[in-house]
């Protein structure tokens, strides 16, 4: 005998109002399982929609922003050589002060630091970034009790 006959069988023997109690519970038994495998998910994702597409615009923006930003910046005309270092030896003594050193070696600019503020050396790098149009090239940083201590190596892009 298979088993879907041994079922059926089983089922004849009940009385009407058994039959109709365990087929109550079967289709509450399949509601709750499409509850929890095909509805319930597909709210929880129509619900956070909103949320992830607020911070994915937010990120989309700030690249439309940065991209905007790298673009002027690739169109501005590189400065002089001797104007790119009294621009960046103005932003060094305004934004890390004495516990700086700045050297020059060909084409590359050497800044050693000790002790730095990490918010002075942020401000710093903007300026040397904006007012020198130079971008750090290589770092070389450790976090101290008084600050950070390391050196920035910058290139030196000067007008022909």
């Amino acid at each position: 005998m298979s088993l879907k006959q041994t079922f059926y069988k089983a089922l004849a023997a009940r009385d009407a109002r058994e039959r109709q109690l365990l087929a109550f519970a079967g289709v509450l038994l399949l509601a709750a399982a499409l509850w929890l495998l095909s509805i319930a998910p597909a709210l929880s994702v129509l619900q956070a929609a909103p949320a992830q597409l607020e911070r994915l615009d937010t990120q989309w923006h700030a690249m439309q922003r940065a991209a905007a930003e790298a673009k002027r910046m690739q169109e501005r005309q590189p400065m002089a050589r001797d104007e790119a270092l009294r621009a960046l030896e103005a932003s060094v003594r305004q934004c890390l002060g004495t516990s700086a050193e700045l050297r020059v070696v060909g084409e590359r600019v050497t800044v050693t630091f000790k002790g730095a503020a990490p918010e002075s050396l942020a401000q710093w790098l903007e300026l040397a970034r904006v007012s020198a149009r130079m971008v750090p090239a290589q770092a070389r940083l450790s976090r101290s009790a008084t600050g950070w201590d390391g050196s920035i190596v910058l290139n030196l892009q000067s007008a022909p």
